[in-house]
């Protein structure tokens, strides 16, 4: 039985108000809401074609980086243009996003088809990202930007910090690699200088060192890590 947008609100609208309770935004047109909750599976099982979510994640994409690149390039001065792409990229690919729909139990709500649903659709990466984005795109279509802004900041702002570390964190070794080099023309060098534990849990202790001289140390259960933190550990040291 083909069921059309009016009609699934309808039969809706109870478990609609609970997920606009959960984003904290009461929609003026529920069909907006509604659109962005269906799956392209469930739309071609009721040959629905085109009253899928595809066209509003979309939308909500391009929002997305918008709001948070504008977002970034105001709370972050003091990054460079490649570290902002860097962590606005980290906040928008499919797993933040994924676990930012999970905030809000966004699977519960999603209208998905009968094999979709089957194989445990509700709890995939992949469908809840893309429903999370075409929720932000009916949001803005709904309200605009500054109401996209106000949701984006409220939800996003909490992971900044985080995955600022993160990133920071993982490109140490870069831009250590790139101050020494643009001041002395020369780069550091990484030495393992302990390891404990069994084989299956190590933890390797290392130092970066710059003309025989100890600039930082790390520790972490792979040597790769263990050289991050060493060189975030000198640039720490190094840079005021």
């Amino acid at each position: 039985m083909e069921k059309n947008i009016d009609s699934l609100v309808g039969a809706n609208k109870a478990r609609l108000s609970e997920l606009e309770n959960l984003l904290g935004y009461r929609f003026t047109d529920l069909r907006l809401l509604q659109k962005a909750l269906i799956h392209s599976s469930f739309a071609f099982e009721q040959a629905q074609g085109g009253n899928d979510n595809e066209k509003l994640e979309f939308l909500g994409d391009a929002v997305l980086d918008l709001v948070i690149g504008h977002l970034l390039f105001h709370r972050y001065d003091e990054m460079r243009e490649g570290e902002l792409t860097k962590l606005r990229a980290s906040l928008v690919n499919e797993q933040h996003l994924a676990k930012m729909a999970r905030e809000v139990n966004l699977g519960n709500f999603l209208a998905l088809g009968k094999g979709e649903d089957a194989s445990q659709g509700r709890q995939k990466s992949s469908i809840l990202s893309c429903a999370y984005e075409a929720v932000i795109g009916a949001i803005f279509e709904d309200g605009g930007y500054d109401t996209v802004v106000e949701i984006v900041e409220r939800f996003f702002i909490p992971a900044l910090k985080e995955k600022k570390e993160e990133l920071l964190l993982a490109d140490s070794k870069s831009r250590l690699q790139e101050l020494l080099q643009e001041k002395y023309n020369e780069g550091p060098s990484y030495q393992v200088d302990g390891e404990e534990g069994p084989s299956h849990k190590k933890i390797f202790t290392v130092s970066v060192t710059f003309q025989d001289k100890i600039l930082g140390s790390g520790r972490a259960g792979s040597k790769k890590e263990a050289e991050q933190r060493a060189a975030a550990d000198a640039l720490n040291r190094l840079l005021p």
